[in-house]
């Protein structure tokens, strides 16, 4: 079996050869713990935990997945200018920001949890600083850096061969647009920070020594150093959103090949936005949505997840409650379609052996198979899985019910292992959970009822679909429903 991945840096689908088949190695960018991850945020790291679990389970390679934490050196101004989001989200909250970062840090892994989401290590960049310090003097040492006077160490990027090579031809116009800093003592429009100086009348709550001034890193070398710390000086993927190619993925690359003198990564996997209404989701802009806002809606975050995969990864996505509610519709349906089958035929269970066989010999269900073995195309995968569970018993006159049962094992082992949807999981671990808020709410709508203060009532039920949730009322009582 062969897997083929869209490779940005040649900006076409390539076989993919591990560097060493004992263990392959992939690095994701991971969040900047000052705020909740949007599900934008989470669409990136939905993509990298079923690449990686295709490596694992279909082509049964052994993965070490690293996902790092910012918890310092990202500035408001995703560049070298502005203050670090961290610090800036300290004075908002008006809590430390040690305390901000392990407090967003722990919602991260909360919502990864949700989603059946697990990666293997996450390296943070407080506790890498000194890898980072050397990484630094290495490039210094090469003669790659310069000072500028209170403000930090920057990589000199005309220095750099094929600096541009991450973008496609006449797109150098749009990563200088993103060498967003207008400063007249940078030598180069696209120099960045590799180390930023404290102010020499301010105590940051973060900052270190280092042989140039007390300071701290800049956003790109985290990645450089913590990769190199926890896979080694060349892996094989890396993976994020489509919009760090233009700055931070080119300058990981420019510090890293310049450091190391040799190819960094292997191939580079980038994920499409999903957008609100056409417009993209940032935390800028303040047009977020998180997984907490889906679950309050009353949906499974599995729903989400459902609905993300119905578009490919390098698509562009639109997001809205609508289409989320379809994706609803759709994901109960299959599921339930799934249990009925379940408790007719049961289960067999199949590994990975068994999946080797099924591909080569091109049995009739090979292609759930090679939907992600080509380029992760979870759309295809749910498309074809619905198509083979929606005409079941047809499929079973035509193949005969010991190679249904086979197909049904075989869908089984892809959401176990790939797609971890739990779509063979009994309904009630995957029922919602209506947050309390609405519950009381919607009890003391009932005691207003009750004692006929209608005018109580009205305003709580208001209030309650203003939050996303309708009441249906019974003759002993009331069943609470979404809305969207």
């Amino acid at each position: 079996m062969k897997l083929k991945v869209f490779n940005t840096l040649w900006r076409e689908k390539q076989e993919f050869k591990p560097i060493n088949e004992k263990q392959v190695w992939i690095y994701t960018c991971g969040p900047t713990v000052y705020g909740k991850p949007h599900i934008g945020n989470l669409r990136a790291y939905l993509f990298a935990s079923t690449l990686r679990n295709t490596i694992e389970h279909i082509l049964g390679l052994p993965v070490k997945h690293v996902v790092n934490i910012t918890d310092v050196g990202h500035l408001t101004d995703d560049g070298d200018d502005g203050e670090d989001k961290l610090e800036k989200a300290s004075k908002q909250e008006k809590k430390t920001a040690w305390d901000i970062a392990k407090e967003y840090e722990n919602i991260f892994y909360d919502y990864l949890k949700k989603l059946n989401i697990k990666f293997d290590v996450h390296p943070k960049a407080t506790e890498h600083i000194q890898e980072q310090i050397d990484l630094v003097k290495k490039l210094e040492e090469k003669g790659y850096t310069y000072i500028i006077e209170n403000d930090g160490v920057y990589m000199d990027t005309s220095k750099v061969k094929d600096y541009w090579k991450l973008l496609p031809k006449g797109h150098i116009d749009g990563l200088l647009a993103c060498a967003r800093v207008q400063n007249d003592k940078k030598r180069n429009k696209t120099d960045f920070a590799l180390w930023k100086f404290s102010p020499k009348d301010e105590k940051r709550q973060m900052e270190w020594d280092s042989p140039w001034w007390k300071g701290f890193p800049g956003w790109h070398i985290e990645c450089s150093a913590m990769s190199c710390k926890h896979l080694w000086e060349t892996f094989d993927i890396h993976t994020w959103w489509i919009d760090h190619v233009p700055v931070h993925h080119t300058d990981e690359i420019a510090q890293s090949e310049s450091a190391f003198w040799h190819k960094w990564v292997n191939y580079w996997m980038h994920n499409e936005f999903l957008n609100l209404k056409n417009w993209k989701m940032s935390k800028s802009l303040g047009n977020v949505i998180t997984l907490d806002d889906i679950i309050e809606k009353g949906f499974d975050p599995l729903v989400f997840k459902y609905f993300i995969f119905t578009a490919h990864y390098r698509s562009i996505q639109d997001f809205s409650w609508e289409d989320l509610k379809a994706s609803e519709k759709a994901y109960d349906k299959l599921k339930k379609n799934l249990d009925g089958l379940k408790d007719r035929f049961g289960i067999d269970e199949i590994k990975l052996e068994d999946i080797k066989r099924i591909y080569e010999n091109k049995e009739i269900w090979w292609e759930l198979i090679d939907y992600l073995l080509d380029d992760v195309d979870t759309v295809k995968l749910i498309a074809g899985i619905n198509k083979y569970v929606k005409n079941w018993d047809g499929l079973v006159d035509e193949i005969g019910m010991d190679k249904a049962k086979k197909l049904l094992a075989l869908i089984k082992y892809i959401d176990d292992k790939v797609l971890k949807l739990d779509l063979f999981k009994e309904k009630e671990e995957n029922k919602i959970e209506i947050p309390k808020e609405i519950e009381e709410l919607a009890k003391k709508r009932w005691e207003a009822k009750k004692e006929r203060n209608w005018e109580l009532a009205d305003k709580l039920r208001d209030e309650l679909l203003e939050k996303g949730w309708k009441i249906l009322d019974k003759k002993e009582g009331y069943e609470i429903e979404k809305e969207v």
